[in-house]
């Protein structure tokens, strides 16, 4: 029987001290049954060099970027250095640990589910807790609920069902998007969609993808028997007050998107208004918890 090929495409910047623990990872424990190649991707990093010669010590390919061109575009640039259209993409961050099996798991599903385009592991956060990695798509009032309530009260109906935190995780199914922080997704499909959206520099571009993957009449499917763990945003702690501006504004983008016409403009202005006020208060706080010696969270 013909073993499945995957390709696992890791986006980097300023990740050399993660990615030692990922490469292990992968290249040790998270696959037997499959052929698997790595192709380290670095977004223009301070400590390129260094991801280099990790990457390298691995037997991995590592492909060095001249600008940060983003999540999305750091995986179209790792894309187009696959040859052929066969087996599958594996997209990951680069500060994640996976479980011994994982991808088996996921390309096990894979192979008896043809109707499915792209396969979400379970993602554990390091005190291992589930996060919500395989979502609704967000619907205008969920989002502004989740907007609105999301960090103060994130119990509320409209997270909680966004979120999907109420569903059972230990069976495989459908979700409206998958987290791009880990997926695995038919290389056919992914080059026939055109890969990522670019006008993400980062966030909602899963969401878009998920949507894009649903409109060819494929599935998104979450895989809990494969897992893997998150080892927290190494790459936006520095710069979280600039992150959150571009989360916000990839918000804005993808929900505008959804409400195109010009008899829409109110929608996008309310959208625009409410995204607005939450950056600020948002980033007030986040100030303030800092100033006292404390992380808040969004």
């Amino acid at each position: 029987m013909t073993r499945a090929h995957v390709t696992t495409i890791v986006v980097a910047y300023n990740s050399s001290s993660v990615l030692p623990s990922l490469l292990a990872s992968l290249t040790q424990a998270a696959t037997e049954d499959v052929d698997l190649d790595v192709v380290v991707v670095d977004n223009d990093s301070r400590d390129r060099e260094a991801s280099r010669r990790i990457t390298e010590g691995t037997g991995a390919r590592f492909l060095a970027l001249d600008r940060n061109v983003g999540y999305g575009g750091g995986v179209n640039a790792g894309a187009g250095v696959v040859a052929g259209s066969d087996g599958y993409l594996l997209v990951c961050n680069a500060d994640l640990r996976f479980e011994a099996g994982s991808i088996d798991e996921l390309v096990r599903f894979a192979e008896h589910h043809p109707e499915v385009g792209a396969f979400g592991p379970a993602i554990l956060n390091e005190d291992g807790t589930v996060y919500p990695s395989a979502r609704r798509t967000p619907t205008l009032r969920e989002g502004i609920g989740h907007a609105l309530l999301g960090g103060i009260a994130p119990s509320n109906p409209w997270s909680r069902r966004y979120r999907e935190e109420s569903v059972s995780v230990d069976r495989p199914r459908p979700a409206g998007w998958l987290s791009g922080a880990c997926l695995l997704i038919r290389t056919e499909l992914f080059h026939r969609l055109g890969g990522f959206d670019e006008s993400y520099f980062m966030y909602f571009e899963d969401v878009d993808l998920g949507d894009r993957v649903r409109a060819t009449g494929q599935a998104n499917m979450y895989v809990p028997a494969a897992r893997v763990t998150h080892l927290g945003a190494h790459s936006t702690s520095e710069v979280s007050t600039r992150m959150l501006a571009v989360h916000h504004d990839s918000a804005y983008r993808y929900l505008s998107r959804r409400y195109p016409a010009w008899w829409q403009a109110p929608i996008r202005w309310a959208l625009r208004a409410g995204l607005w006020i939450r950056l600020k208060w948002v980033t007030r706080r986040r100030r303030s918890f800092a100033g006292a010696g404390r992380t808040a969270h969004p």
